[in-house]
């Protein structure tokens, strides 16, 4: 569990629940303290493979060692968010392409080769003018740049040639009002949803990049939007990231978020009450997943009767 912004606590109560249920809970199972060694995954001499469920929750500390033995764990137990789940919510152009086969609308997007730089020319005048560079990962709108000209995109071009990444990931600028909503959802059920708004000077919303929190109530077919994101992605967690756009007069979902944080205890006292609700679903998660776990088990043995 992160540990700043509150994340202490979160923890604690997270523990506390699940003792409660008679679930022994064990902390600082940090993988990027862990080690594979002889078909086992040790971290603090505990074998994370007996585990019945793996929880982690520290967005922007996972290094690609922790990533490696993620994936590797996943084969094992139960990992909330799933190892599929959380690489492909991590991945814009992924993310984008299964919600948009599902049908559910997303700004307009193209992947182009780096050595192709007529199509991304050809894509800037296709849209008006306008679009929006994307890193295929990272979070908290870090190396997203607004192209707003043709003359933009050739400053930009030699910039990103220097970065030696294989492919150009962009997006069509989507006119919106600068806010948008994030919608929490634990296990298919929608937990809570609070807005994020861009600063006077800049068009991101991200808290990370000057953005603020502000108090939002999402209707229904924003609830149901969200609820089908979640699932479509496969994740058990996710924070699903939506703006309204004025052109089309539709929502348009941004980003699914496998690790969407809690409200901070200033945000709590500024009417963010969504924390327990969220707790408490997780604990619910978790116990249903170590049940299943069981149960598997015991068909196994079962089986070899």
């Amino acid at each position: 569990m992160y540990s700043n912004s509150g994340g202490t606590a979160i923890q604690a109560k997270i523990v506390n629940q699940l003792r409660d249920r008679d679930i022994e809970a064990i902390t600082d199972l940090n993988l990027g303290h862990a080690n594979a060694h002889n078909g086992t995954i040790t971290c603090h001499n505990v074998n994370m493979e007996e585990l019945d469920a793996f929880f982690s929750y520290n967005a922007g500390q996972q290094t690609p060692y922790q990533v490696f033995l993620y994936q590797v764990l996943n084969e094992s137990i139960p990992c909330l968010n799933s190892f599929e789940s959380f690489s492909l919510s991590e991945d814009k152009l992924r993310t984008s392409h299964r919600l948009s086969r599902a049908g559910i609308r997303t700004p307009d997007y193209r992947l182009c080769n780096t050595k192709d730089k007529p199509m991304l020319k050809n894509t800037i005048r296709e849209w008006g003018g306008r679009l929006v560079y994307k890193p295929t990962d990272g979070w908290g709108g870090m190396g997203i740049v607004k192209v707003e000209d043709e003359r933009s995109l050739d400053m930009l071009i030699p910039f990103l040639d220097q970065t030696n990444i294989p492919h150009f990931y962009v997006e069509r600028f989507i006119n919106y009002d600068m806010t948008d909503y994030r919608i929490d959802i634990v296990d298919g059920e929608f937990v809570g949803c609070y807005g994020r708004q861009a600063p006077k000077d800049d068009w991101k919303t991200n808290v990370t990049s000057g953005g603020s929190v502000i108090r939002r109530e999402p209707n229904d077919e924003l609830v149901a939007l969200a609820i089908k994101a979640a699932k479509v992605t496969g994740l058990d967690i996710a924070g699903v990231d939506v703006i309204y756009d004025q052109e089309h007069e539709e929502y348009v979902v941004l980003e699914v978020n496998g690790i969407p944080a809690f409200a901070t205890p200033e945000q709590e006292a500024a009417g963010l009450t969504f924390n327990e609700g969220k707790i408490e679903r997780i604990v619910n998660l978790i116990e249903r997943k170590a049940i299943e776990k069981h149960a598997s088990m015991q068909a196994a043995l079962t089986s070899q009767l």
